[in-house]
C-alpha cells in the first residue's frame, strides 16, 4: 500500500497516461489494415490515434504542475537561514 500522498498534478498524469494507451492501441489497429492487406478504416478512425498526443499534454501537464507545486512549498523553506 502507498502511503505517499498525491501531489497536485498525480491525477493528470494518471488520466494523460490512460489516454496515450488508448491512443497507442488505437494507433496499433488502425495501421494493421496497411499491413495485412486488408481495407483500411474510415478517416474518423485515424482521428482516435491523436489522442496519443492528446494524452502526452495532459500528462505534461501534470508533470508541470506537479513541480510548479513542489517549487512553491520548497519557496519558503529555502529563504529561512539555519540557526547555529
Amino acid at each position: 500500500m502507498n502511503t505517499e500522498t498525491p501531489s497536485a498534478g498525480d491525477l493528470l498524469v494518471r488520466i494523460g497516461g490512460i489516454v496515450f494507451l488508448v491512443g497507442a492501441v488505437a494507433t496499433v489497429v488502425t495501421v494493421a489494415p496497411l499491413f495485412l492487406g486488408t481495407e483500411p478504416f474510415p478517416a474518423p478512425a485515424y482521428f482516435v490515434c491523436m489522442l496519443m498526443g492528446l494524452g502526452f499534454v495532459i500528462a505534461a501537464a501534470g508533470v508541470l504542475r506537479s513541480a510548479a507545486a513542489e517549487r512553491r512549498a520548497a519557496k519558503p523553506a529555502a529563504g529561512e537561514v539555519p540557526s547555529a
